[in-house]
């Protein structure tokens, strides 16, 4: 008997895609692109400004008093040979932030706190193993305070903050570069009052330089004498 041929099985027919279902493919594409757009960054609040009708204590005492007090000294004939404060910089250094970068973050909100201004942080210009410092990491903050703020500023360092340094005997009244500029040092921040003791995560150390227009370190001495510096006898 002649075998049967057996009929070939027919290829099941290819499912054609729906239109639609081509369309919804390209939706999360195009929706995942727009996710991968960067979000516009907010902007930093800016400081606020002030008054420009208020004049300082501290500025009003060198307008009425130690002006006077100085030409009488040094026998000024004009009005701008006398000496000023021109400049306020506060320098604080954070060797904790090798370690862990959001000791100097920490560190420069609460210098911005005390001065009333928004502090730059510093940065490492290059890397030394020894420290195990890298270049451009964050290591302190630093800011330069001016006319209004910076006789704020010294008001409160002279009245508040100096004061309640523990076992304060007085400023070294030799801490003069030779060209009529002065620095300090305060070893704990907290002793400001802008700073909470009970918040701040470490105390901190921190540089005061007084910049002023005097020529000479006798002259710079008896400017700061005359704004009430503690010197130490």
């Amino acid at each position: 008997m002649a075998e049967e041929k057996k009929p070939k099985a027919e290829k099941p027919a290819k499912a054609q895609k729906p239109a639609a279902e081509g369309a919804e493919a390209k939706e999360p594409k195009k929706a995942a692109k727009s996710a991968e757009k960067p979000v516009a960054k907010e902007k930093p609040a800016k400081v606020a400004a002030l008054d420009p009708g208020y004049t300082p204590r501290m500025k009003k005492h060198y307008d009425e008093v130690v002006r006077e007090a100085l030409t009488k000294q040094f026998g000024y004939k004009n009005v701008l040979e006398v000496p000023t404060i021109e400049k306020i910089v506060l320098n604080m250094g954070v060797g904790e932030s090798v370690n862990d970068s959001k000791k100097a973050a920490a560190a420069a909100a609460d210098l911005g706190l005390i001065a009333g201004q928004k502090p730059v942080v510093t940065r490492a210009r290059k890397a030394i193993s020894t420290f195990k410092l890298r270049e451009n990491m964050p290591i302190g903050a630093k800011v330069t305070l001016r006319k209004t703020r910076m006789y704020e500023f010294l008001d409160r360092l002279i009245t508040v903050a100096l004061p309640r340094v523990r076992d304060f005997r007085g400023l070294n009244p030799k801490s003069f570069d030779g060209r009529g500029n002065y620095a300090l040092g305060i070893k704990e921040h907290i002793v400001f009052p802008e700073i909470d003791y009970d918040k701040a995560e470490s105390i901190l150390g921190m540089d005061v330089i007084v910049c002023t227009t005097a020529k000479t370190d006798e002259e710079a001495c008896a400017l700061l004498k005359a704004f009430n510096f503690p010197f130490r006898q």
